[in-house]
């Protein structure tokens, strides 16, 4: 691109839906992304929208990137998903050691790099680094990734005395073919596994670094982007994408009732009060299901970037960002996730039996959201608990004199 604005990438995505969008039915039958799809994307400027400025990028700020990753999202669930997963990377990988940032960027500014965080991982300490083994699930677009992060406790003597994320290029993993899903079935969510690997000690980041957004990367990339809290900027991300798919999902129904009539059934004795035949668009419950569908979509999208700004407000003053700052983010960004997963039940169910057949855009929609439902960022009861004391600790110390 040679307009580097965000407004610029914004409107290269929107041109680029339609395709997408035409694109869907083939992404989920391949059960992986098209690469021509990455490419196209990656020639908007997306995947620079988290980057650091001193790599290229755009440094934007996250409701950018999110707005960019729920537009994505409405074409196609499967193709926004990948795109939130693989766009918040760049962003993760800026908090590493400036060698690790190197060791990517200088050979390729666009370098796709995949993610499974979740602890499944060993590693044990080596000179200079840790010999890293394990399998990791989840990965998703990781067939078109030349690095991966993959989460890991380091242990000694047999016991658990860290919790790191290790940065390892795509010759020292095998990913095994295994995604079969329900929903978000074009992700490519395959499994990765690493035998023994090393991996030098630039290239891991710590747990505790991150928890406290005190980490290597931020002495080379000092903007308020990179204070926000990992917590906080990825699960929203997630959220992101599921508000998009709602909100793809909502405007495939108006189209799909807009001329939708009701059919007589043998025996209905409506059929000659002139029931039959009546338009979807004068039934009252009909509409009052859109209404409550786009109300909890709107909802959704205006809380989580409520947050996400206020956070970034708290980042560019330097100013701390507190428990209940993140806890109330969190409190919202899973509430969103219920939101739109409630906006697409009352659609689906207000769509009639041909919603259900293979060709209709409704039901992917619908499948797609469920499935970004049972991401692990999604655990509504613990970040409510999560928030509920946050709540109360925060009332308690304000009573103290």
């Amino acid at each position: 691109m040679t307009d580097n604005t965000t407004d610029a990438v914004l409107t290269a995505v929107g041109d680029l839906l339609p395709t997408l969008r035409r694109r869907a039915s083939e992404t989920e039958q391949a059960r992986r992304i098209p690469a021509v799809s990455l490419a196209e994307i990656t020639a908007t400027g997306f995947f620079g929208l988290l980057r650091p400025g001193r790599r290229g990028g755009h440094e934007a700020h996250p409701s950018v990137f999110y707005a960019a990753v729920a537009e994505l999202a409405s074409a196609c669930g499967s193709t926004g998903w990948v795109a939130s997963v693989l766009g918040v990377s760049p962003w993760n990988l800026a908090l590493f050691d400036s060698r690790a940032q190197d060791d990517v960027w200088s050979a390729d500014p666009d370098a796709l790099i995949c993610s499974s965080y979740a602890m499944t991982g060993t590693a044990t300490p080596a000179a200079d680094g840790y010999r890293l083994t394990g399998t990791w699930g989840f990965a998703s677009g990781c067939d078109h990734a030349r690095w991966a992060m993959l989460g890991a406790r380091v242990m000694v003597d047999g016991e658990p005395v860290d919790s790191c994320t290790f940065l390892v290029p795509a010759t020292d993993y095998t990913i095994a073919d295994v995604w079969e899903a329900v929903g978000l079935r074009g992700t490519g969510s395959n499994d990765i596994a690493v035998d023994g690997v090393f991996v030098p000690a630039h290239r891991v980041l710590g747990a505790d670094a991150v928890t406290a957004c005190q980490t290597p990367g931020q002495r080379v990339n000092a903007a308020a982007l990179y204070r926000i809290p990992f917590g906080c900027l990825h699960t929203s991300a997630i959220t992101a994408a599921i508000v998009g798919m709602a909100r793809g999902g909502y405007h495939a129904h108006l189209e799909q009732q807009r001329d939708r009539v009701r059919a007589a059934l043998p025996g209905d004795a409506r059929k000659d009060t002139g029931y039959a035949g009546d338009a979807f668009r004068d039934d009252p419950a009909t509409l009052e299901r859109i209404a409550i569908a786009a109300s909890e979509i709107d909802a959704a999208w205006r809380q989580l970037t409520h947050n996400i700004d206020e956070l970034y407000r708290l980042a560019s003053a330097d100013a701390p960002i507190g428990p209940l700052d993140r806890a109330r983010l969190r409190r919202d960004q899973v509430r969103g996730t219920e939101r739109a997963v409630t906006a697409m039940d009352r659609l689906f169910e207000n769509s009639g039996g041909r919603a259900l057949r293979p060709d209709n855009v409704l039901q992917r929609f619908w499948r797609d959201v469920h499935g970004g439902r049972a991401h692990a960022a999604n655990d509504p009861e613990r970040v409510y608990r999560m928030f509920g004391a946050a709540e109360l600790a925060a009332g308690s110390q304000a009573r103290k004199p």
